[in-house]
């Protein structure tokens, strides 16, 4: 199934601006709302299902014998046309 991406953002933040943003975006999904995302000039509205489904990742890339680049990834993934998965939500 071919990728569109609706919304892309990358660049530095401070630690505490990243905390903010994150925050938001909880905030916005505790209230059941919908989710706002902006930069710049480009935007994009999306309606998080009750139930999403939430993926944390933690990577490294780069040679195995050298210093590479690290990573975390938080993903909320659901179906267009469903309202997430009815299983219980893992945290820790």
């Amino acid at each position: 199934m071919p990728e569109e991406v609706l919304f892309e953002s990358e660049r530095e933040h401070t630690r505490t601006e990243i905390a903010a943003y994150l925050r938001s975006v909880a905030d916005a999904l505790e209230r059941g709302g919908d989710l706002t995302l902006s930069a710049g000039g480009e935007s994009v509205t999306l309606t998080p299902p009750s139930r999403p489904t939430f993926e944390v990742k933690a990577e490294r890339e780069g040679p195995t014998d050298a210093p590479g680049e690290l990573s975390v990834e938080f993903e909320l993934e659901w179906d267009e046309d469903g309202d997430g998965v009815d299983e219980p939500l893992e945290v820790g």
